[in-house]
Parts: C-alpha cells; sequence; structure tokens
C-alpha cells in the first residue's frame, strides 16, 4: 500500500498539553475507524509549528476524506518513493 506523508500547519503545535495532543488523536483515530481499514495512520511527528503525519493509504483522496472529516489542516501530501536509512549505505 502507497504511504503518503502530510504536512499540516497548526501555530504552537509544539506547545500543546498531553491532554490536547491525546485529544487531536482521539478524533483522528474516531475517523480512521469510520473510514474503515484501508487507511492508517503510522505516526506523527510535531514541530513548533507544523505536524508532519505518516499514513499507509490506497490514494491521496482517502487522505483528503479523513482531514475534511476530522477538521485537520493539510498544507501538502507527498507520496512517498522508497525509505532510506543508515543500513541503505551498508
Amino acid at each position: 500500500m502507497p504511504k503518503y506523508i502530510i504536512e499540516r500547519s497548526l501555530p504552537g503545535a509544539g506547545s500543546l498539553t498531553a491532554a490536547e495532543l491525546q485529544a487531536i488523536a482521539q478524533k483522528s483515530c474516531t475517523v480512521l475507524q469510520r473510514l474503515g481499514p484501508r487507511i492508517n495512520w503510522i505516526e506523527s511527528f510535531v514541530t513548533a509549528d507544523k505536524i508532519y503525519c505518516v499514513y499507509d493509504s490506497p490514494d491521496e483522496n482517502l487522505i483528503r476524506v479523513h482531514a475534511k472529516d476530522g477538521g485537520f489542516p493539510v498544507d501538502s501530501i507527498a507520496e512517498v518513493a522508497t525509505v532510506i536509512s543508515p543500513a541503505t549505505a551498508r
């Protein structure tokens, strides 16, 4: 299944409390459950003013549906072409 990186602008994201992050995650999971097993949230990285999310999804459109239904911003969606790591250098 294709993997995507989603960039979301959220001013002050890095200052969100654990409870606020939990509420965001719960809302995301509720929408994902409704959308079914074809879309899967892997993890997210929170920076000062953005959240970068990693999803498995059959297409970009389903990610946009998730964002719309959850009220999440979407600045960009990029399909991952390949993954490299230090192991790639060996």
